[in-house]
Order: C-alpha cells, then sequence, then structure tokens
C-alpha cells in the first residue's frame, strides 16, 4: 500500500480570492470610514504644520512626588489653560517619567502660552456677589437642589454646578440693563463689606446708594463697568476675565451651566484650594443626590471654611453661593444653607460620574501639584513646516522611486506583484494614519514621514526574501506552481523573524525616548505590523494566482522566473529499480 503524501493542505492555495477580497473588504471599509470621519489627511504634527512647542520638566519641590497621577493631572490642567487662549487642537501630553510636551498650532500668542501653561495657578472659594447670564439665551430659573449632610457633624451645601445639565435660578434677567446692573454690583459690594447686611439690598438697590459708591470708591466703579461689560458667551472675553486679580481682591469670573455662560462677580478668596487635603467623588447609595464630591479641609481652611459658610446660609440666592474659581474661571458655585464646621463638606447636585470626578480633581489639584522648569521652546513657521513636509515626500518619492527601478530590472514580471504589494501597503498606511488623527491624537511629524520611508525597504525586503525562495525552488527544477507552495512555508519564517525584530526594535525605541523620536518608533513599528499583514493577505495569494497563468508558468524570459536565466537542474526524476528475476520452484 502506498504511504499518503505529506504535504500542505489544498486549500491554501486553490481559495487565494478570499484573502485577497478580505484585504480589499478591510480597505474599503477603513477608506469609507476616513471619509465619514471627515479627516481625510493625516494630521500634521507642530513641525510640519507650524506652531509653537514647549518642553517643561517636573520639579518635585512643593512636597509632591513626580507619579503618573500627578503628572495626568497637571496635563490635564495645562489642556485647559490652553484651551482657554482661544487655541484649537492644541496637544498637551507626557514623555518619559517627568516631561511634559505642549505643541500649539501656529496662529497663538506663544509668549502668552509660555507665561500661562507653566505657572502653578491658585484655585480659590470666593463668595458670589451677583450673577448673570450672558449669550442669546437663558435657561429658566428653578431651584437648586436639596443636599444632604456628608456627616452628622458636617452638614452639606446643595449643590448648582457650572456645567451641569440641570438648571440654575439667576440673580436677574440676562437682558438686564447695565444701569441695573451697576447698582446691584455696588450693593453686592457693600453687602460683602458688611456681610449682616441683608440680603434684600442686592435685589432692591438704591440709586443714591449707588452713587455715593461711585463717587467714593474707583475700583467699585471700575469693577461695576466690568462686570457690566464682560459677554462670558466671547470666548476672548472668557480669558482676560479676572485677569491680574489678587486673592484679596473682588473679581469677576466666567463659568457654563447647561451650555449657557454666566458672569459673576465675586468677592475677595475666603479659602484657597491649597487648604483643600482631598476631595473624592463617590456615589450616594442613601439618597437620590447621585453622584457627590466630599472635602476634606486642614485645620486652618475647615475654620476659613465654617466662618464664610456661616455668614453665607444667612443671605438669600445668589448671595449665598461660593464660587469655586480656578485660572479666573468658575468650575462650580454651590449654594449654602447650613454653616458647615468640622472640616468636610459635601457638593451634592445633578453629577455625573465624570463630572464629579473631574470637579474633584480640580479640588484636589486646582494649583498643579508639581512645579515644572522650562527647558525648551521650538517655534516652527508654517512656511518652514511646509518645506519639511515637501523635502519628506520628495525623500519618500525618490526612495519609492529607486527600489521600483531596481525591482523592474532584476525581478522583472515579478515587479508587478512588489508593486501592487506596496500599494496596497501605502494606501493601508495612509488610511490608518488618518482615522489615528481624531482617534489618539497621533500627528505625523517629520521623524514619522522618516519612519515610513524605512518602512518602504522592509516592506520590499519581504518581498525579495519570497521572490528568492521560490527562484530556489525553480532551480532544483520545479515547476512553478510546486515552487510557489513549497517555497512559502521557509519564506514564511524569515520575513516573520525579520519583522518581529524591526517591531521588537520600534517598541523599545518607543519607550525608552522622548520627543518627537516616538513619532519614528510608532510609524515605523505600523509599517512592520502592514508588512506582516499585506504579505499574507496579498502578496502571497496573488502570486499563487498569477503561478496559473501561463506568462509566468510557462517560464517566460520577461516573467522573472525563466529556469534557463536561472540555471535551474534538469527535473527531478524516480527511476524504477529493475525487477529481481523469479526463480521457478521445481516440481
Amino acid at each position: 500500500m502506498a504511504a499518503p503524501k505529506k504535504g500542505r493542505s489544498a486549500s491554501a492555495q486553490s481559495k487565494p480570492g478570499r484573502s485577497l477580497a478580505l484585504i480589499l473588504i478591510a480597505i474599503v471599509a477603513l477608506t469609507g470610514g476616513m471619509f465619514l470621519s471627515g479627516h481625510t489627511t493625516p494630521r500634521l504634527g507642530i513641525d510640519l504644520a507650524g506652531g509653537t512647542s514647549i518642553t517643561l520638566e517636573a520639579k518635585a519641590d512643593q512636597g509632591s512626588a513626580i507619579n503618573k497621577a500627578n503628572m495626568d493631572t497637571a496635563v490635564d490642567i495645562m489642556n485647559r489653560r490652553v484651551n482657554g487662549l482661544g487655541v484649537s487642537e492644541a496637544e498637551v501630553q507626557t514623555q518619559g517619567d517627568k516631561n511634559i510636551i505642549v505643541n500649539i498650532p501656529k496662529g497663538t500668542n506663544s509668549k502668552e502660552a509660555r507665561d500661562q501653561v507653566g505657572t502653578t495657578a491658585k484655585l480659590y472659594f470666593r463668595p458670589v456677589l451677583a450673577q448673570d447670564a450672558t449669550g442669546p439665551a437663558a435657561p429658566s430659573a428653578s431651584p437648586s437642589p436639596s443636599a444632604s449632610g456628608s456627616s452628622s457633624a458636617s452638614p452639606s451645601p446643595s449643590a448648582s454646578k457650572s456645567g451641569a445639565s440641570g438648571e440654575k435660578a439667576t440673580s436677574s434677567s440676562p437682558s438686564a440693563s447695565a444701569t441695573t446692573q451697576g447698582r446691584a454690583v455696588t450693593d453686592a459690594l457693600k453687602a460683602d463689606a458688611s456681610p449682616s447686611a441683608s440680603a434684600s439690598a442686592s435685589s432692591s438697590p438704591s440709586p443714591s446708594a449707588s452713587s455715593s459708591s461711585d463717587a467714593g470708591n474707583t475700583a467699585d466703579a471700575k469693577l461695576q463697568a466690568q462686570y457690566a461689560a464682560l459677554d462670558c458667551s466671547k470666548k476672548a472675553a472668557r480669558t482676560k476675565a479676572g485677569e491680574g486679580a489678587k486673592p484679596e481682591d473682588p473679581t469677576v469670573g466666567c463659568g457654563e451651566m447647561g451650555g449657557v455662560w454666566y458672569k459673576y462677580l465675586l468677592g475677595p478668596a475666603a479659602v484657597a484650594g491649597t487648604e483643600v487635603d482631598t476631595a473624592k467623588a463617590v456615589y450616594n447609595t442613601q439618597t437620590a443626590a447621585g453622584w457627590q464630591v466630599t472635602m476634606d479641609f486642614n485645620k486652618s481652611g475647615a475654620k476659613k471654611f465654617a466662618d464664610v459658610t456661616a455668614k453665607l446660609s444667612q443671605n438669600t440666592q445668589p448671595l449665598n453661593e461660593f464660587g469655586i474659581v480656578l485660572d479666573g474661571e468658575v468650575v462650580s458655585s454651590p449654594t449654602v444653607n447650613e454653616t458647615i464646621s468640622g472640616g468636610q463638606a459635601q457638593i451634592s447636585g445633578s453629577f455625573t460620574q465624570e463630572e464629579a470626578q473631574s470637579l474633584a480633581n480640580m479640588l484636589s489639584y486646582g494649583a498643579l501639584p508639581l512645579s515644572f522648569q522650562e527647558q525648551s521652546v521650538t517655534t516652527v513657521t508654517a512656511a518652514l513646516g511646509t518645506d519639511q513636509l515637501h523635502a519628506g515626500l520628495l525623500a519618500g518619492a525618490i526612495g519609492l522611486g529607486l527600489v521600483v527601478l531596481y525591482l523592474v530590472f532584476y525581478y522583472r514580471g515579478l515587479s508587478v506583484v512588489a508593486m501592487a504589494s506596496l500599494l496596497v501597503s501605502g494606501i493601508l498606511t495612509y488610511v490608518i494614519m488618518a482615522l489615528l488623527g481624531p482617534a489618539i491624537g497621533f500627528a505625523l511629524n517629520l521623524p514619522a514621514v522618516c519612519g515610513a520611508i524605512v518602512a518602504i525597504g522592509i516592506t520590499a525586503d519581504s518581498f525579495i526574501v519570497y521572490f528568492e525562495r521560490i527562484r530556489d525552488e525553480i532551480r532544483e527544477g520545479r515547476s512553478l506552481r510546486p515552487a510557489v507552495e513549497r517555497a512559502w512555508p521557509r519564506a514564511r519564517r524569515t520575513i516573520l523573524v525579520s519583522d518581529f525584530v524591526s517591531f521588537l526594535a520600534a517598541a523599545v525605541l518607543f519607550i525608552v525616548t522622548v520627543g518627537k523620536v516616538q513619532g519614528f518608533a510608532f510609524t515605523l513599528g505600523l509599517t512592520t505590523v502592514l508588512d506582516v499583514v499585506v504579505v499574507f493577505f496579498f502578496t502571497k495569494p496573488l502570486m499563487t494566482l498569477l503561478a496559473r497563468r501561463k506568462f509566468f508558468a510557462s517560464g517566460s524570459k520577461w516573467s522573472g522566473l525563466d529556469p534557463q536565466s536561472l540555471g535551474a537542474k534538469p527535473p527531478l526524476r524516480r527511476t524504477r529499480r529493475p525487477a529481481a528475476p523469479v526463480e521457478t520452484k521445481e516440481a
């Protein structure tokens, strides 16, 4: 009985169309997603698009450790600051263990960005003296939600928070005239100077009191005009609101709630953010309050907070609110119903989990948890970035052209397979880079372009390994179809080892380096993975199909697989052994 033949499964070579259809579907799906997302080009890095790049190094000189939590918190705060400058698509990200890179696109005042992004700004609790909605529309008034005590010793204020989906009672109509606002501001300042004043003075101000204040206090008059003219619906006005205000002076600020911006008149800082020991977002399962933020003050902060809440609880809205102010923005404005003592407080309202966690982070780390020293500032003009991009693309085109010329000269017909594979790899790389921009913030910088150029050689190397294995099989005397299948297992092993080494080098480079070198490493790793995908799902199946065509199977001189040109041996033939003579048995 003949032994069964060992070897490959027939399905691996009989249905190459499935693999080609699969990669075609993937290309169509990714391209469709790219157009649907509206990002049809890769996001360019700051060295190509132009702008300012600021490198900051963390210094643990405030009693805080340089760790991932503190660095992530600093990134969040800095991101708020650069966006407050009216900058779109600004990038703030960590680099290594103690560096933060701030990339600000072109059109930004780089000096202003440098002054604001790394400063250790303070967070303050300021009494609210007046507030008004600004912008084209204002929400209807509604009472603040009620709150439960955080503990038996420390009742909690109810919260009316900025940025919440719930509505908020306002002190006056958004359409109030400047004169009315001026009188309200004057009486609010008088009430703040005399805490025992009744809250009705704010709601029914006296013209004579306003005139007296304007005549006797230039600072109050200036603040009146500033508050009356403040339009928090405009980004430029929000950026400058409260600029340069000292903690002991009253000021103005802006805060958002339900998509509407409110302007605030704020009294002197009662408690500093540095006097908050801890703040946590917790979910109250005992009541319907939902997500809440609990605060623990240190000894001095607990006394100050008890004093200010004792005064505020005697007033009517909005004079019973205190604003939590970070970098001039009112991030929350809870109302106070009772004196809060014991060093603990609780802010409740219609918080989502993300909103509660965000407010807790601001309370805990309103000031940057670390100080930062400016290491370098790089300014790239748009013209220089365009020149760099053109130079990079030109270098890539020259490299690709040289590779194609070599393939055509040396492999002839086989170069069609190589060029088609390079085209597929290029399409996949471009589409994925365009999608990674909005997905993970990937930006194509100049080192990343260099990584893509290097990847051309890595991809071409995989094709060359496979082609040479096929040629070796033909030199052994085999025809093309079996040569294609026998060469694949050997070439596959070599390609995988080679690509694994390249990917490992890219991964190590990405982890241990800082700065723009990571762009090179990321692109190199991405293209290496795509090389494996293209070789397995496109190059090999396409080669299997072409091996069935007469032009390649017959060993045409221009196919690159001519047995005579390759010095092939005669076909392997098996010779039969001569049959042994059969001896006849004698009777």
